[in-house]
């Protein structure tokens, strides 16, 4: 027998946000778990072949996610996006079960977790794709605000959390990291599959597979070149003359050129590039994307400073890292949590310019007072500026999206959504590999000499301190983020003839001290650009314009366009070809107010 609807759309909401933060848990909880998990499968970070499992482990989940999204939103409207969602949950919780039984180690055990760590993400973006378009035929028109924004909400604070919890259990078992969904998907799992149901009017829709396979191939060859691209190659401390790079970049490029050439000729596309002759969705979509690449590395140069040299500076053993890595970046994500409802809600009232440009510029201001850190900070400082990253980045997020949907006509709303979360999630997992090429960049030209004088002046014989110099940093830097001081297996025949056994050279602190000043030059770097991106973004959102009148959104769909901006920070996209029925919608508002 079903719910009234009265009990149904609670459930849903409840249902939906239990599998949005389960997802987002999953997805932040392996970045903090990996010197756990590396070391789990003992793997070696400073061979140069493991560079590779080392960013698929990382970036695989969100590459998946950002690729199928939309096309999975869109076969949810063919098939049912109640089926689509179950599909999820269950796909989701049997990977979570596959990934932590594994017995195999070394690079078996790497392409073990990738593989179903990949397959996960397929099963995350089911969820994703249509959590929101549940949530909207459930609720009624003037509730779907609030509903979103819990769902939403809860989004945000499952990536943070991922952090925290991650960095709980990996001390006590890597595999607990991936077991500790299992419960809560197959609980999700039976409950959405018993109680959820489609309803809600949709018109039938067709597939656009050669945009949906030109689109996904495109985007995966891209960002697998620029994958290898920051990968050592022959001589070269990068890999951006390796020809299959470069094939793969053209090769990328060229299929996303032939997918907007098709999207243009097609009756139903998967993108609606029309969409890109208003002022206002073309700059707000440009800077959306250019504040999500100059935030997208953020969370990973954090980890890495905390994790591997702040930490082990202050006393920190490498198993306690992970754990208080998460929890000093807490700061960062009350500012957000603070600032983006409240920005929404003001910008319905007086636009969205001034709060998008502001935004901007908060964000890049804080990047750049974290440049003037030193590597060894007071953390009270380091609080106080991630603060005032979040908060700039909630006050831009909620009324740029605000805006670009307030520009897009009502019955392309749902398509306008998803190309602006496509364009969002694809451009954060773009921004890893940029932030640390740069990074490798500037630890190329400062590392080996910082290597070799230190070495020789603690007793390593020259030659052998020249041959640890010409280390590949991207190694070096892997190892900091895994927390682990290499000179142990790199001066293992020469440490019985250095002065007290070498016993300085393999403390937790000399590594994360000799790195220090060189992980500073690059990261300078690193934020400079996300400087330049954040104040480009500002005059992407001038060139907005200011919110026409008589353009103002109604306020149940400004507020949920408000909160589609938390949902598009959290890598959620709003579902593809939802009809408003305002009967329907009457109808069940009527119910809802029905006694009993």
């Amino acid at each position: 027998m079903s719910e009234p609807p009265s009990s149904y759309k609670w459930i849903a909401l409840s249902n939906t946000t239990l599998g949005v933060l389960m997802v987002m848990i999953n997805q932040s909880i392996v970045l903090i778990a990996l010197p756990d998990v590396f070391r789990g499968i003992h793997l070696n970070p400073l061979d140069p072949g493991n560079t590779g499992y080392l960013l698929w482990m990382m970036m695989g989940f969100m590459v998946v996610t950002a690729v199928l999204v939309v096309t999975f939103g869109r076969l949810g409207d063919m098939f049912g996006r109640v089926r689509m969602y179950n599909m999820g949950f269950a796909v989701f919780s049997v990977c979570s079960i596959l990934l932590s039984v594994t017995w195999l180690e070394g690079s078996a055990g790497a392409l073990w977790l990738i593989g179903w760590r990949i397959v996960q993400g397929i099963g995350g973006a089911l969820l994703f794709a249509n959590s929101t378009a549940i949530l909207t035929d459930a609720f009624p028109s003037h509730q779907r605000g609030t509903a979103l924004g819990i769902n939403s909400i809860a989004g945000i604070t499952g990536s943070f959390l991922g952090l925290v919890i991650g960095g709980v259990l990996a001390p006590v078992s890597w595999k607990a990291i991936f077991l500790v969904s299992v419960p809560f998907g197959v609980f999700g799992t039976i409950w959405a599959f018993v109680k959820l149901r489609d309803n809600g009017v949709r018109r039938p829709a067709r597939m656009d597979w050669w945009g949906n396979a030109t689109f996904a191939v495109g985007l995966i060859v891209l960002l697998v070149g620029i994958t290898y691209g920051i990968q050592p190659y022959g001589t070269s401390v990068m890999g951006w003359a390796n020809p299959w790079v470069l094939a793969a970049l053209v090769g990328g490029v060229a299929l996303l050129a032939l997918f907007a050439w098709i999207e243009t000729r097609v009756a139903e596309p998967l993108f609606r590039l029309s969409l890109f002759r208003s002022r206002a969705f073309l700059a707000g979509n440009i800077a959306s994307l250019l504040t999500a690449l100059g935030r997208g590395g953020l969370q990973f140069m954090l980890i890495i400073w905390l994790q591997g040299i702040w930490l082990p500076l202050h006393g920190y053993s490498f198993e306690e890292t992970p754990l208080w890595a998460g929890i000093y970046m807490i700061p960062l994500t009350i500012g957000f949590l603070l600032s983006a409802p409240v920005s929404g809600w003001l910008s319905d009232r007086f636009g969205p310019r001034n709060f998008t440009v502001g935004g901007a510029i908060i964000t890049a201001a804080s990047f750049f007072a974290l440049m003037a850190l030193p590597t060894d900070f007071n953390y009270g400082v380091f609080a106080l500026l991630i603060l005032i990253n979040g908060i700039g980045s909630g006050l831009f997020a909620s009324p740029n999206r605000a805006e670009i949907m307030n520009s897009v006509p009502a019955e392309s709303r749902g398509v306008g959504a998803g190309m602006t979360a496509t364009f969002q999630n694809s451009s954060m997992v773009l921004s890893i590999g940029v932030f640390f090429s740069l990074m490798v960049a500037g630890l190329s030209h400062s590392l080996p000499p910082a290597m070799h004088d230190e070495l020789v002046r603690q007793g390593v014989p020259d030659a052998t301190a020249q041959g640890i110099a010409h280390l590949p940093p991207i190694a070096v830097l892997f190892a900091a983020f895994l927390g682990y001081n290499p000179f142990r297996e790199l001066l293992d025949g020469v440490l019985g003839g250095l002065p007290d056994g070498g016993s300085r050279l393999t403390s937790k602190e000399f590594f994360p001290h000799l790195i220090a000043g060189p992980f500073h030059q690059g990261l300078v770097i690193a934020f400079w650009f996300a400087v330049a991106a954040c104040l480009v973004a500002a005059v992407a959102s001038v060139l907005t314009g200011p919110l026409r009148r008589g353009h103002r959104a109604a306020p149940h769909e400004s507020l949920g366009s408000e909160l589609a901006a938390v949902a598009g920070e959290a890598g959620i996209a709003v579902n593809e070809l939802v009809v408003p029925d305002e009967d329907f919608d009457a109808r069940r508002a009527e119910a809802d107010n029905t006694p009993g």
